[in-house]
């Protein structure tokens, strides 16, 4: 998986909010707001072709989490971003 490129994670207003830019998001009429440590992942793999193992493993490197949670937290958080449509 990879974030489509044109995806952009801003801070408004003290929030982690991901907006589409460009000709290629001209479709893309969200804002989506990120908690921290969706936030982290995101900057942590923009650019970067990843998994869900891949993101558990920055989760615990990050926090103090179990691998299971880690993982089912990453699971989650890739389906999400798969139906917002952000990921390729």
């Amino acid at each position: 998986m990879k974030i489509k490129e044109g995806f952009i994670l801003r801070t408004i207003c003290g929030q982690n909010v991901v907006s589409g830019e460009g000709t290629a998001n001209v479709n893309f009429s969200k804002l989506v707001s990120l908690n921290d440590s969706a936030a982290y992942l995101f900057k942590a793999v923009t650019g970067k072709e990843f998994t869900a193992e891949s993101l558990a493993d920055l989760l615990l490197e990050e926090y103090d989490v179990d691998r299971e949670t880690a993982l089912k937290d990453a699971e989650t958080l890739c389906a999400q971003w798969k139906e917002i449509g952000i990921l390729e």
